[in-house]
């Protein structure tokens, strides 16, 4: 007698698709249960650490595409995680701390955060920088020509030009300068201490006046309208943001 036998019906294979995964580092177990409940119903799968050291060792196993972070962890200090996470990942990091002086935002943006939540906070509030970070980290960025585009503007980091509207732009060294560095960090915040080092350099950390006009220049050649800009972005009291809307 002969079996037969017959393969399975393509309407029985199923096709995989890519989950979301955080990783929450949070050493409170009712702040864990309420941040995870909101991610699980947004579909994402989330995965818990409550130590400082737990966390990184799940971050380099897991891999996650986002992590939320506690500052406050019982055997060290988030900043020192993130410092330790950005040496080998520019996996999104959101913090979510009881700190809230602009000094403490200051220093976990600096760090390489992404976004920072005080403490208590709602879930709306949670889940739009959840959505705002994860779209940031998958909007595209400097094409392999070396040139990135937001609206009709142009920035060809290696032959140093700029247009909009096909029109070339002149701008000073500094405002260039000044331009590359929000560039290279693309939807991210890059705070105002950093800035100034970076553009003007060390000497100039406390003059944050040089910010906002050099700013205004920017926005007054690139931007459709300047008092309400869509690209070079203001994060109040923190430091500045180049976004691309999708």
């Amino acid at each position: 007698m002969t079996r037969n036998l017959s393969t399975p019906s393509s309407t029985h294979v199923s096709t995989l698709v890519s989950t979301p995964t955080a990783l929450l580092v949070e050493d409170e177990p009712q702040i864990r249960r309420f941040v995870r409940s909101a991610l699980e119903e947004e579909e994402w799968q989330v995965f818990e650490s409550a130590t400082l050291q737990r966390g990184l060792v799940d971050a380099g196993t897991r891999q996650p595409d986002l992590i939320v972070l506690d500052l406050g962890l019982p055997d060290g200090d988030g900043l020192n995680f993130i410092r330790d996470v950005r040496k080998w990942s520019s996996v999104p990091i959101i913090v979510l701390s009881a700190r809230v002086s602009e000094q403490d935002k200051i220093k976990a943006l600096d760090a390489g955060a992404d976004d920072y939540l005080s403490k208590p906070f709602g879930v709306g509030e949670l889940l739009a920088r959840v959505r705002a970070t994860f779209r940031r980290q998958r909007q595209p960025g400097i094409g392999l020509d070396g040139v990135l585009q937001f609206g009709d503007v142009k920035v060809d980091m290696k032959a140093r030009l700029v247009t909009k509207a096909g029109q070339m732009v002149k701008l000073t060294p500094t405002e260039f300068r000044l331009l590359m560095v929000l560039v290279t960090n693309v939807g991210r915040v890059v705070t105002n201490p950093q800035l100034l080092r970076e553009v003007w350099g060390p000497s100039h950390a406390e003059n944050g006046h040089y910010l906002r006009i050099y700013m205004g220049h920017l926005r007054h050649k690139l931007e459709d309208d300047p008092a309400q800009p869509r690209y070079l972005l203001t994060e109040t009291a923190i430091g500045y943001r180049l976004l691309l809307p999708n």
